[in-house]
């Protein structure tokens, strides 16, 4: 379940930029140890040193922009340089095969950082029907997750207008880190 939160955690705040009750939850959350636990803390501390309008603010320049956001959060964006390239075909394939459709009234293309981390959070607890095997996950987190959202994350830790988001990058690329040896251990 914790990897089933962690990426719950993340996709919100990818989503959309936390209200005040989100943004209070996330200032209350505990720190471990380690790069990940101090990573929280700083998560914790910015929540606790923001508002709900300078977040909204920060995800506006973030992720939308006029005209566009200083990150693009889509996959096929990473992968090829466009959106609505061959990655989201590819993922909508996958999708198709897992039992997975878009919500209604999404606007987001499927392969946008946030609904991809709903999604694997959806293969670990079965809100798809049945929770998938470690290897179906695998799968699909080396054909949709890996080959990008680590670079993705980085580059929100280094974004010029990233305060608040700048541990949410951190604690992601940490995460996806964690993901991938864990997989390989579990092979």
């Amino acid at each position: 379940m914790l990897r089933a939160n962690t990426y719950m955690l993340l996709a919100s705040l990818l989503r959309a930029p936390p209200d005040a009750e989100a943004l209070a939850g996330v200032g209350a959350l505990e720190a471990g140890e380690g790069e990940m636990g101090e990573a929280l803390a700083r998560l914790a501390a910015a929540a606790g040193d923001s508002t709900p309008q300078a977040i909204d603010e920060e995800f506006h320049d973030l992720f939308i922009g006029v005209g566009a956001g200083e990150l693009s959060p889509y996959a096929s964006y990473y992968l090829t340089g466009f959106l609505y390239d061959k990655p989201l075909a590819a993922l909508r394939q996958d999708m198709a095969g897992l039992g997975i459709a878009k919500g209604d009234g999404v606007a987001e293309p499927e392969d946008h950082v946030a609904a991809l981390f709903e999604m694997m959070c959806g293969l670990i607890t079965g809100a798809f029907g049945e929770p998938v095997d470690l290897a179906r996950q695998q799968a699909f987190f080396d054909a949709h997750i890996a080959p990008w959202a680590e670079q993705f994350f980085g580059d929100m830790e280094a974004a010029e207008c990233a305060s608040f988001y700048k541990p949410v990058g951190t604690i992601g690329k940490l995460f996806l880190r964690i993901e991938s040896q864990s997989f390989e251990m579990a092979a």
